[in-house]
């Protein structure tokens, strides 16, 4: 095919199709080759084959080199089309194609541009808008935000999206480049020249067109509103008309936090979304009594997506103490996505700015945000530790947020860099997956969740309330959580940490898992602890400095419960750790210290009255590796896993005050008080070291030991290791004693010096089978003095309202245990060695425990035949026909029988004999109107054991004949 040159002009250099093609390369022909096709062979001055045909009255396309030709061209008229393959030069992705119009319209360079005889060009929308068609250089030399803030216009005007996906662009004095439009920028660079930050403008604002407005309700409505604006509240129904937006209510007249140190304040302001029917996402966090504004702010029905980009920061921003300065996105748009970026320095540039900057990316007023796949860079404060920064300095910040998401961002410096993070009033806050070397919510964090995170070492700096679950995640630093001072260390929700680790550092005082530092300050807004706390396989990581000696606590507090304006903080209802170890030294965990549990608002009811504790509180810490502490006397409180300090006279402030369950379970070396506090205490699986539960008074309470070990290692002051004293009891149930450790050595000699236990002598409280470990039993062995059957008995069972000593069960009479040892228990026995008889406590004196009393029986059978005297007889064939009397007694009456051979009963008088000769003589038997005859026998009837006694007949008279006599002795022996 020939080609067909035209005339040439000197402003329209003529080219062939297959030569412009070949010099727009493959990524321009796509775009250019349907005009082409259309327009046929350039001609000279933009003509077509069609213009040269039909004159301008036709359909005519013109084809230009560049935006420069297409300006300079006069052959154009109105109602033609042009394209450009070409803003600078043919190729330079500038190329678009125009309608030719009469027209006045203000010109941006790209969607408008002035031409020759009062013409303009007027971009025709295609599929999206690139920077290039608005002139946009990327020289190095050429402000690129000028013609970037004109596409993005255009782009917002006509709702397409901004595509560019390469390039390098200059980004200088040009800010508040608005965004309202997707946009995918790819590998596209942004070379930010900081020394032109501003402090009201940013350079790119994400924003919506859908204004903000003021909620105006009728005075029943508001009343309605206002009665239903408190914790719990999930449907508002007042504000359905509101539905997807997010509405803010502020009351100005009622202070909630004030910031110590800083005296500024904040008033009462919650916001929310609204559903259907006026259901809201995001809990109410304080309760209204009136506002001075409601407002509602329209989400967006869709998700704006800002995806690419790489952003190079000259880092010489301006000012010197001058406030904070803004260099990257504003949002102001809800339901915005940012992804796929990078951030950082220049490659040989250094931060120097010496004064602050609001974050790159900064969030205001939305809703369902995301900052996906980011790497950011937290700006440097402290250059060399001199701190030439004087406030700080944020790589991402923002207030007012609700549902905001970091996933996959990096943003991880050296101890010179400031917290990249750094907002107010973030609620459903989500980290995941992320590098960030701070997480910090100033004021108000409402309900975040962080998994699968590493935190450097500005850490994670809080304040607020609602969920605070983290999981999965690394912290580098000393305190895994930092709840800020300067708004009271308030934390007023849950807490759940699980499967986390902190990375210690040689250097500090101190670490821990909850750091909570606040002040004796008025906040102007309750403060505390927490309403529950979990923390589960939690590691304590001194790999990088196994040297570092200073202690690892799971809970630091302050030491007051009640600030001096008479302000009660609050305190969790559960507390709950457990699996919780050190790797990379030797030394464990402490537990907490309570310095004044008397104070607090536990928010429900507990007491003591005398009889039981009722817990509002309930703590136990299991599977815990506890720090050996240093050895010290047994009451100091210089180093303690766990304190609980109260004066035993100490009054609480009321029921609400903390009065804990305390469960401590698989955790060695325990070294705590519980001193005159108000607890019930329980010890499962642990090795106790020291305990002191005194001080003013007992302990009001109770504690109990099951499967626990008792092995002190203390320094000797003479006091017991010991004070289990309580008021409601002490019980041990399968514990073991081990011989202590004072001074460093073991000493079981010192033993009784436990308080509650003294071998063969003293066992005090309650006990079900306690053991002596091995190393007693054969110290006791080997001294001679064998553990006791007794003792063996007392540490098997024991009440403590038996008494606490050991009372022997056999012995020499002068080893009889007085009454006192076994609180004269009636029916206690014990052996007497020189008499080889048992004997029995009768509850004033020891007695045999034989009968008391015996009948000696004698009988004479036909005396009437026989002479005076006459001997009775025990038994037929009885050699003596006496009674040998086993033991001491009296005779203390006796019964007599007569039985007469006809007739009346005869009078009969008989004798006693003791030893063989007479001894209680002048005895008569039956009268005539008594038979038998039961006659007590007043004094002078004694006898000791071994005597013998007798009974004989001394006279008999009467009328008739004695048939036969019988007389029972009653014996009654002397039991002791």
């Amino acid at each position: 095919m020939g080609e067909d040159r035209g005339s040439a002009t000197p402003d329209s250099a003529w080219m062939s199709r297959r030569q412009l093609l070949t010099a727009l390369g493959a990524a321009t022909a796509a775009v250019t080759a349907q005009s082409l096709l259309a327009g046929g062979p350039m001609l000279a001055d933009g003509q077509t084959v069609t213009g040269q045909t039909y004159g301008s009255n036709g359909c005519c396309s013109c084809a230009y080199r560049t935006l420069t030709e297409l300006k300079s061209s006069v052959q154009l008229t109105e109602g033609m089309i042009a394209v450009t393959y070409g803003y600078y030069t043919i190729g330079d992705g500038g190329g678009a194609e125009y309608t030719i119009t009469a027209g006045t319209l203000a010109e941006d360079g790209g969607s408008v541009v002035n031409l020759q005889n009062g013409l303009q060009a007027r971009l025709i929308p295609s599929a999206s808008v690139n920077y290039r068609i608005f002139g946009a250089v990327g020289d190095g030399v050429n402000d690129d935000g000028i013609q970037i803030k004109k596409a993005h216009a255009y782009a917002n005007k006509t709702g397409l999206p901004v595509e560019q996906t390469s390039g390098d662009y200059w980004l200088k004095a040009t800010n508040k480049i608005e965004i309202r439009t997707n946009v995918s920028w790819g590998a596209t660079r942004f070379h930010i020249d900081e020394s032109f930050n501003s402090k009201t403008d940013v350079k790119f604002l994400v924003s919506s067109a859908k204004p903000s407005s003021s909620i105006v309700l009728d005075p029943a409505a508001k009343a309605s509103l206002i009665a239903k604006l408190k914790p719990g509240t999930t449907q508002l129904p007042e504000l359905a008309p509101y539905k997807n937006c997010l509405v803010f209510v502020v009351d100005k007249n009622d202070i909630v936090a004030r910031r110590e140190g800083y005296g500024n304040q904040w008033v009462k302001e919650e916001f929310f979304y609204v559903e259907e029917h006026g259901r809201i996402i995001g809990d109410i966090a304080w309760t209204f009594r009136d506002y001075t504004s409601l407002t509602a702010y329209p989400c967006d029905d869709g998700y704006l997506i800002i995806d690419g980009g790489t952003f190079y920061l000259s880092g010489n921003s301006p000012g010197s103490n001058q406030g904070y300065w803004n260099n990257g996105f504003q949002i102001r748009r809800s339901r915005t996505v940012i992804r796929n970026q990078w951030v950082g320095l220049e490659v040989g540039q250094a931060d120097v700015a010496l004064d602050p900057r609001n974050g790159f990316y900064t969030f205001n007023y939305v809703y369902e945000v995301l900052l996906e796949n980011v790497r950011l860079i937290p700006f440097e404060k402290d250059r060399g530790g001199s701190g030439q920064v004087p406030q700080g300095t944020y790589g991402i910040g923002g207030n007012r947020v609700l549902g905001a998401t970091f996933r996959s961002v990096t943003a991880e410096g050296s101890r010179v860099h400031w917290g990249v993070f750094g907002t107010n009033m973030f609620k459903d806050f989500r980290v995941e997956n992320c590098k960030l070397n701070r997480v910090d919510v100033h004021f108000h964090c409402w309900n975040l969740y962080i998994r699968d995170c590493e935190i450097g070492y500005r850490g994670l700096s809080l304040t607020g309330g609602g969920n605070l679950f983290v999981e999965n995640t690394t912290r580098y630093g000393n305190n895994f959580i930092d709840f800020r001072p300067d708004y009271g260390a308030r934390w007023d929700g849950d807490i759940r940490i699980r499967n986390c680790r902190i990375l210690v550092p040689g250097t500090g005082s101190m670490a821990s898992v909850l750091y909570y530092n606040p002040s004796n300050y008025d906040y102007k807004c309750p403060i505390g602890y927490g309403r529950t706390i979990r923390i589960e396989d939690f590691i304590f990581d001194f790999t990088g400095s196994p040297a570092a000696a200073f202690p690892c606590w799971i809970m630091k507090i302050a030491a007051f419960s009640k600030t001096d304006e008479g302000q009660r903080l609050f305190f969790p209802m559960q507390l709950e750790c457990r699996n919780i170890s050190v790797h990379g030294r030797e030394q464990g965990v402490r537990l907490l210290e309570i310095k004044d549990p008397r104070g607090f608002d536990v928010r429900r009811k507990g007491g003591y009255d005398g009889q039981k504790v009722t817990s509002n509180c309930s703590m136990r810490f299991e599977n815990i590796q506890l720090e050996k502490v240093p050895v010290q006397t047994s009451q100091s409180a210089a180093h303690v896993h766990f304190l609980l300090n109260a004066l035993g006279s100490q009054a609480y402030d009321d029921e609400y005050a903390l009065y804990p369950t305390i469960e401590i379970v698989d955790c060695r070396d325990f070294f705590g008080h519980f001193r005159g506090s108000v607890a019930d205490v329980r010890f499962r699986n642990c090795l106790i070291n020291c305990i002191d539960a005194y001080e003013g008074g007992p302990m009001r309470g109770r504690i109990a030991f099951d499967h626990c070990d008792f092995r002190a290692d203390a320094l000797d002051d003479g006091r017991n290791f010991l004070f289990l004293g309580v008021t409601l009891g002490t019980r041990f149930t399968n514990c073991t004693v081990y011989a202590p450790i004072v001074n460093g050595s073991a000493r079981p000699d010192l033993v009784s010096r436990y308080e509650f236990i003294q071998v063969n002598q003293a066992l005090r409280y309650n006990h079900a089978n306690t053991k002596l470990a091995k190393e007693l039993a054969d110290y006791y062995a080997n001294a001679g003095t064998p553990v006791e059957p007794e003792f063996t008995v007392m540490l098997r069972s024991h009440h403590e309202s038996e008494s606490p000593y050991m009372a022997r069960r056999k012995g020499t009479t002068t080893q009889r245990p007085t009454a006192g040892m076994f609180n004269s228990e009636k029916g206690f026995a014990y052996f007497d060695t020189d008499l080889m008889q048992l004997l029995v406590w009768d509850g004033g004196q020891w007695v045999y425990p034989s009968r008391l009393a015996d009948t000696l029986h004698y009988y004479a059978a036909n005396a009437a035949g026989g002479a005076v005297p006459i001997r009775m007889d025990r038994m037929k064939g009885h050699p003596t026909q006496e009674y040998l009397m086993p033991k001491a007694g009296r005779l203390s009456g006796y019964a007599a029988y007569a039985e007469a051979g006809g007739g009346a009963v005869p009078a009969v008088a008989f004798e006693v004999l003791k030893n063989g000769v007479p001894w209680l003589a002048g005895l008569n038997g039956p009268g005539s109107g008594q038979n038998p005859a039961i006659v007590p026998i007043a004094g002078g009837g004694d006898f000791v054991g071994g005597d013998r006694i007798g009974v004989r007949i001394t006279g008999i008279s009467g009328m008739s004949p004695l048939a036969g006599f019988i007389v029972d002795l009653n014996a009654e022996f002397v039991n002791y």
